[in-house]
């Protein structure tokens, strides 16, 4: 089964920005959208961004649009997540997902990357 690693996760200062990173680790693997989804300590995981591959449309949580931006390869299988103008509120764990067909939901997960911002 496909492997997805998060790199580049950290500590930051609200107004800050990190850059996360998602490579496949089959160049192989072909999918219909990749995303990001974060989790927030004693809360749910929650849907931040997406990509679909074909169209190239991107969709985004309301409070993250203007400040977050994705993007990737889809013939590398890499995904990026730049964001930019950090809040407290954006503390989680965030994991790269992957969706394999129309209609499949995301259903590769990579293992997750811890970003911080603090106040």
């Amino acid at each position: 089964q496909v492997q997805l690693v998060e790199a580049g996760g950290g500590v930051v200062q609200a107004g800050g920005s990190l850059r996360l990173s998602c490579a496949a680790s089959e160049r192989t693997f072909s999918n219909y959208a990749m995303g990001w989804v974060r989790q927030a300590l004693g809360k749910g995981r929650e849907f931040v961004a997406q990509i679909t591959w074909g169209d190239s449309k991107t969709y985004y949580l309301e409070s993250v649009k203007g400040r977050f931006t994705i993007s990737g390869d889809n013939a590398g299988n890499t995904l990026h997540l730049q964001m930019n103008n950090l809040k407290p509120e954006d503390t989680a764990v965030y994991y790269c997902a992957a969706a394999s067909r129309p209609g499949s939901g995301f259903d590769a997960w990579g293992q997750g990357t811890q970003v911080t911002v603090s106040s």
